[in-house]
């Protein structure tokens, strides 16, 4: 069994070192914190480990998780390549969505074969993150020899791996935050325009929810063009123009978000095919002319 140590274990690390643990994929070595008590209550409730707080402290070992945060993973390579545990061989790999794996490269040049594995899941807890890691889609990038491992390590454990282009990881984990965080502003944004329609927020939440499971449902049982109904999917301008028009007299910036939108919607109404051409070219003029400058 291979050896591993985890750098910075917040809730992801600890997510995947109890599963690495309790799967028997690789033998947890040493947990390395800013604080000695986070350690330990990480090492419990992985099961396994043994907390430290130096770089110096840790144990040679076959593979290291660099779990930080994003902003701290440049300066934890740096750090294990000083600290002479890594040789040719070593697997060192983060977690990030946005960083490809060459923010790794300092303990490239000592031989070291870096990854990089997103797991696409939102961590809260680690208890349930653990529990529910199962079926989850985990992005993968590096050198060859790292990838192969890992795959084989995440697919252990429940994973579903597919490959990344590190050169646009960060476009890529935009396309996360688009689908995740931002489908939560997309509501708001849609909660202010019922209540500006008379709709109180805990009435409009209830209206909207059978219609976006309804959506997000054929989104994924017919894939986004077909999924498209409203306006554009109609190609009716007439109501495109009314709603941008009122948009743009309360809220100019809500409105731009609906012209963006309107651009893609066009596009899939497009390749859709059941708009006539004539309707989806006055769509076009009228997105053209609405657009600033």
């Amino acid at each position: 069994m291979k050896s591993i140590s985890i750098i910075g274990c917040g809730v992801v690390g600890k997510t995947l070192g109890r599963l690495f643990h309790e799967t028997g994929t690789f033998e947890l070595r040493d947990i390395l914190t800013r604080s000695r008590a986070s350690g330990e209550g990480a090492a419990q409730f992985i099961g396994a480990g043994r907390a430290v707080q130096r770089f110096e402290e840790l144990q040679p070992a076959q593979l290291y998780l660099v779990a930080a945060s994003d902003d701290a993973i440049s300066f934890c390579a740096d750090k294990l390549a000083r600290c002479g545990r890594i040789g040719p061989g070593t697997v060192v790999f983060h977690v990030s969505g946005a960083l490809p794996s060459t923010i790794l490269q300092p303990v490239c040049e000592l031989g070291a074969l870096a990854a990089s594995v997103h797991p696409v899941k939102s961590f809260a807890d680690p208890g349930a993150s653990a529990t529910g890691f199962a079926g989850t889609w985990c992005g993968i990038e590096g050198d060859p020899d790292a990838v192969a491992l890992l795959s084989e390590a995440f697919s252990a454990i429940g994973g579903k791996i597919f490959p990344l282009d590190p050169a646009f990881k960060t476009i890529y984990h935009a396309g996360s935050v688009l689908v995740c965080n931002y489908l939560t502003s997309l509501m708001e944004a849609g909660v202010r325009a019922y209540r500006k329609g008379g709709v109180p927020a805990e009435t409009a939440l209830k209206v909207m929810e059978p219609l976006v499971r309804g959506t997000v449902d054929n989104v994924f049982r017919l894939g986004t063009v077909q999924a498209l109904t409203g306006p554009i999917a109609r190609g009716d301008a007439a109501v495109v123009e009314a709603q941008l028009d009122a948009l743009e007299g309360w809220d100019p910036e809500l409105a731009q978000i609906y012209l963006s939108l309107s651009g893609i919607a066009l596009d899939l109404s497009r390749r859709r095919g059941r708009a006539g051409d004539d309707e989806l070219a006055a769509i076009g003029k009228l997105l053209k002319k609405k657009q600033p400058g």
